[in-house]
């Protein structure tokens, strides 16, 4: 970690707060399926149920969507450690592109069940992991 007096600590902060960011963000996620399983499934078959390609596997996506939101959110947040620890971006970078591909999942589930409003708002998630991928390229 830089010093707050050096001219490379804002930068740092760009790597740093996309980061942090998306850990909160997909680790609350994630934690919420796996410990309200039943409820976030129930909502999910209902508001899939009028869409024919999605209606009968609901639960395998769930879970796969669960399990990559979990990936993003761990990443992210160990990411982040090494960030601070060591100023290593690589597993920054690598949590900021699964929780990207999480964000791509939700739009096309959303935008698959004609949500285009519910869409609408995946973008600014998006735009941060997209940030986080850019700031820990390294």
């Amino acid at each position: 970690m830089p010093s707050i007096d050096s001219p490379q600590f804002p930068v740092w902060m760009l790597q740093v707060l996309p980061v942090a960011y998306l850990a909160i963000t997909f680790l609350q996620s994630s934690l919420d399926k796996v410990f309200d399983w039943k409820g976030n499934l129930g909502w999910q078959t209902q508001f899939f149920s009028k869409v024919p390609v999605l209606r009968g596997i609901v639960k395998p996506l769930l879970a796969t969507l669960t399990v990559m939101e979990l990936a993003a959110g761990v990443l992210c947040a160990v990411g982040l450690v090494a960030l601070v620890a060591t100023g290593s971006p690589r597993l920054a970078c690598l949590g900021s592109m699964v929780a990207g591909l999480c964000c791509l999942a939700l739009v096309g589930g959303q935008r698959i069940a004609k949500d285009y409003a519910g869409a609408a708002p995946i973008a600014p998630y998006f735009l941060v992991s997209l940030a986080g991928i850019y700031f820990n390229r390294g």
